[in-house]
């Protein structure tokens, strides 16, 4: 583990450094060893992730697809709380270049559980499904720089009319 934090600080002299981010912010509350926070991320990202294989399982059920995908989802991307802080990760998400696609996946996951749980409609639950997909993507494609502006320069290309 030492290793890692000397790869992440810049360090290799093997002597205790605090500046990394892995412990940046750890005061408080949510004081977990660099040890737990890997242990907490790998544990939260392996859930989700079986979460979103075993939806896949039971794909021809919508409403149980779309719990096990949505909280499959919800653990993945909480997973990243533990290595950076659940603040630093409420900040990155609604920073003024994310609060939109932040703000439209968050409403699907919403608009996808209510589908699922409230109403049991099988039609609208698949389309928030999907809608929640592609705000996940679009979300996911935030944090690569200029990601968003490349899909959509391709997106235009792709579905111009005019020849």
């Amino acid at each position: 583990m030492q290793k890692l934090n000397d790869f992440f600080s810049g360090g290799g002299d093997g002597e205790e450094t605090t500046d990394n981010f892995l412990e940046e912010g750890s005061e408080g509350l949510c004081a977990l060893s660099t040890t737990q926070r890997m242990y907490g991320f790998a544990a939260s990202l392996a859930t989700g992730l079986l979460l979103m294989f075993l939806s896949m399982i039971v794909f021809g059920i919508p409403i149980k697809f779309a719990l096990l995908f949505t909280f499959g989802n919800v653990l993945a991307i909480g997973s990243t709380a533990f290595l950076m802080g659940p603040e630093q990760q409420m900040n990155m998400m609604f920073d003024p270049v994310r609060f939109l696609a932040t703000s439209i996946y968050i409403g699907c996951v919403v608009v996808a559980l209510i589908c699922a749980l409230l109403i049991h409609s099988k039609i609208l639950t698949v389309l928030a499904i999907l809608c929640e997909i592609c705000a996940l993507i679009w979300y996911s494609l935030s944090y690569i720089p200029f990601a968003r502006r490349m899909v959509s320069e391709i997106m235009i290309r792709l579905c111009d009319t005019e020849l």
